[in-house]
C-alpha cells in the first residue's frame, strides 16, 4: 500500500514539519484543523510543500527519520528540487 513522506511549512516559512502517512490528504487536513502535535498547531504549519510516495509505510517512515536528521538547509534544497516556490501542493496529492 502506498505511503507518503511529507514536509509541511508555516506560511512564513519559519517552521517545518516532516511526517509520514498512508493517507496524505487526511493528514494534511488534520494539520490544517490544528488537530496534530502541538508543534504544528503552535506554529500553524499547514502548507504541504513537499511529498514523496513510497511502496510501504515502513519505507516512508524510514525516509522520514532520515530527512528529520538533516539540517534545515538540506531540507530546503530537497524542497527546491520539487517546489522552488514553496507553493501549497495539497491539490496535487495523487489518489
Amino acid at each position: 500500500m502506498t505511503a507518503f513522506m511529507y514536509i509541511l511549512a508555516s506560511a512564513s516559512r519559519n517552521a517545518l514539519y516532516v511526517g509520514a502517512s498512508r493517507d496524505l490528504r487526511q493528514r494534511v487536513e488534520q494539520h490544517r484543523a490544528g488537530g496534530v502535535e502541538a508543534h504544528s498547531a503552535t506554529y500553524r504549519i499547514d502548507r504541504l510543500i513537499y511529498f514523496e510516495a513510497h511502496d510501504s509505510l515502513e519505507d516512508a517512515l524510514t525516509r522520514e527519520r532520515r530527512v528529520k536528521r538533516r539540517h534545515r538547509a538540506w531540507k530546503e534544497e530537497l524542497i527546491a528540487t520539487l517546489n522552488p516556490e514553496w507553493r501549497d501542493l495539497a491539490m496535487e496529492i495523487p489518489y
